[in-house]
């Protein structure tokens, strides 16, 4: 070997690179990734639906464009496919037939576009299918006996009646394309589920600018600087109206000062996890500083700002051991997530 083997490595072995990490998906996981990916297009589309399995009508994903629950709605369908070979002609006749078939029945309208989407993509006969409707309608016609005719519903021959004839002859076949499996990782990155499909570690962090903090108090801090305020009162036995009285008193004002910034790094950790990891990561997160400090802010403490202090400071000692953003959170982050659960009233100083 010619590098030194990492903990890591050891631990986990060779890292696998995302696209062949998507062949080893299952069908179904195909379809939800697929589902996902497309949620991300939300400029483009309205709504997205997976439908899959038996009864699907040759609908694995549904996007729309436009609301469909009126008449002839525009949408694009995703047809996914998970084979353990590139797709190829002779295995997607029966899609093509399916998409005739039902639309000709007026099940569903007829789609804007209609891609193929395949882990190992579409093989060079294929693709070349693709860019020449004339041969894919040829080809329909040609393998509607054979392919197609006994596998639309299952013991049911549909032939090729006039009628249907007649719709295939007007149906424009150009709306057929592909999407190769590299296209749809990298639009996938920003998908917050990214990194729970492919791992590969979270992104650095970026350090908060804390002289970017606003003087002014925000309408998401109301709650804790009110218990604050209560809390800085109830330690000089007098009571203070504003944060104007606080800043002649340096000791509680540092403290403030402090409280806010880390108050704000919290706030950054939890938009760092909203845009890089699943949904409730960082409540997650929460809950685990909430369980390590709760005993203590339920004690007795000889006043509330004695019990602020006091839990600040076991929170620096709390163990995150589970949650994903163990790796780039600080002392800091979990101080703040304190004033964050006082803004909450999952806790409270007063």
């Amino acid at each position: 070997m010619t590098s030194y083997a990492t903990s890591f490595k050891v631990n986990y072995g060779k890292s696998i690179l995302p696209i062949k990490r998507m062949e080893v998906f299952s069908a179904d996981e195909w379809e939800i990734f697929v589902e996902e990916w497309l949620e991300i297009k939300r400029k483009k589309y309205i709504e997205v639906e997976r439908f899959g399995g038996a009864g699907d009508k040759g609908r694995d994903v549904a996007a729309y464009l436009t609301d469909n629950k009126i008449a002839d709605y525009k949408w694009d369908c995703y047809q996914c496919k998970h084979y353990d070979a590139p797709l190829m002609p002779s295995q997607m006749w029966i899609e093509f037939g399916k998409l005739l078939y039902y639309t000709f029945k007026k099940e569903y309208p007829i789609p804007s576009k209609y891609f193929f989407i395949s882990p190992k993509g579409c093989g060079t006969s294929f693709t070349k299918l693709l860019q020449n409707p004339k041969d894919i309608k040829k080809g329909v016609t040609e393998h509607w006996d054979k392919d197609i005719s006994e596998k639309i519903i299952a013991g049911i021959k549909i032939d090729l009646s006039a009628e249907l004839i007649h719709h295939v002859d007007n149906f424009d076949f150009s709306i057929f394309d592909r999407i190769q499996p590299k296209t749809i990782i990298e639009e996938h990155k920003s998908h917050a589920n990214h990194l729970i499909w492919f791992g590969g570690g979270l992104p650095d962090r970026n350090k908060l600018d804390e002289s970017l903090i606003p003087d002014d108090i925000t309408t998401e801090e109301t709650v804790y600087v009110e218990q604050l305020i209560l809390a800085y009162g109830s330690d000089a036995t007098s009571n203070f109206n504003s944060l104007d009285e606080i800043k002649l008193q340096s000791k509680y004002h540092n403290h403030f000062k402090r409280a806010r910034i880390s108050f704000h790094h919290a706030e950054q950790l939890r938009n760092f996890s909203r845009d890089n990891l699943p949904n409730g990561t960082f409540e997650n997160f929460q809950d685990e500083v909430y369980d390590g400090v709760i005993n203590i802010a339920e004690s007795s403490h000889a006043n509330g700002f004695e019990k602020v202090k006091a839990v600040e400071t076991h929170s620096a000692s709390v163990s995150i051991t589970s949650n994903a953003l163990k790796e780039v959170s600080n002392v800091k982050d979990k101080t703040g997530v304190c004033h964050q659960l006082c803004n909450n009233k999952k806790i409270n100083w007063v």
